[in-house]
């Protein structure tokens, strides 16, 4: 008597276009992956993974921290940058500095990006404004107009594109935002090491070889992606209406390893986070373990 078949796995993937090259070869065809694509923003795939309704996926690097019992890190994969990151920024009226009080908006796509805005703000810049969760993506340029605030924290494709927008001397959003700052940067001259914005987990309950090949593949996706850029900058300024020029300049600045100098720079993130209350003690790694 033959048993059902396991069913495929559910691999998360954020789509944005920082992950591209993660899931390069798998949407070429050339790198194998049986499981199913499951695409969102970072805290959906957050929910996802922590409601069981995916075995792998691409996660906040806070969601790990908040719940790493749930988790096994996956080796060598994750969204990090060593100085600017190009697409967690903070667009404002004024300095940081001198925004006591006022009010920031952030977007609730991203957990980490939000916690590590916090943190500058406590411990960096010594100011304590008010934030507010917003929606508004920087392609709604109307609905951004519209809500009243200092300055706010955007994400990924549209903080590219927000970006372009405010160096261009004839946007009303070069006026309107003469300060902007990007995290990475901060971290980076805050902390001297790498930051990871977001790694790949799978949660403990899915067999281990069944994560090891899905981790193997995700790895030799990412690699045939790192070694076509130039492609894939063709294709993210298709998807994005980012400028293929910055498309490539910001895959420049990415990396989607998890070396040990990308590891230094987390757990220094999950002490600080921990040290204030965040999230429990997380800086015990927990990986995938070798077949």
């Amino acid at each position: 008597m033959t048993g059902r078949p396991a069913p495929r796995l559910r691999v998360g993937r954020i789509g944005y276009i920082n992950c591209y090259p993660v899931y390069a070869g798998i949407d070429a065809g050339v790198v194998p992956l049986d499981a199913e694509l499951v695409t969102g923003i970072p805290s959906a795939l957050n929910a996802r993974m922590a409601s069981g309704a995916l075995d792998v996926s691409v996660v906040s690097a806070l969601e790990y921290a908040r719940d790493a019992e749930r988790y096994l890190l996956l080796p060598d994969l994750a969204i990090s940058c060593d100085g600017p990151v190009r697409s967690v920024l903070l667009f404002s009226t004024r300095p940081p500095e001198t925004l006591d009080g006022a009010r920031v908006l952030v977007t609730r796509s991203s957990m980490t990006s939000v916690a590590l805005l916090e943190l500058l703000f406590e411990q960096r810049w010594g100011a304590r404004p008010v934030f507010v969760p917003s929606d508004a993506e920087a392609s709604d340029f109307a609905r951004m107009a519209s809500e009243a605030h200092d300055a706010r924290l955007v994400i990924g494709d549209a903080a590219l594109l927000l970006a372009a927008a405010t160096e261009d001397p004839a946007s009303p959003w070069h006026a309107r935002y003469p300060h902007c700052v990007d995290l990475g940067a901060e971290w980076k001259a805050w902390t001297g090491l790498p930051f990871v914005f977001a790694v790949w987990v799978a949660r403990r309950a899915v067999p281990v070889d069944r994560a090891l090949s899905a981790n193997a593949a995700l790895i030799a996706s990412r690699d045939w992606g790192v070694a076509h850029l130039d492609r894939l900058a063709a294709q993210a300024a298709l998807a994005s209406g980012v400028s293929r020029e910055r498309c490539a300049e910001y895959f420049a600045n990415l990396d989607w390893r998890l070396s040990y100098p990308h590891l230094a720079g987390l757990t220094a993130f999950f002490g600080r986070l921990a040290a204030t209350g965040r999230v429990p003690d997380a800086t015990s790694l927990a990986f995938l373990p070798a077949a």
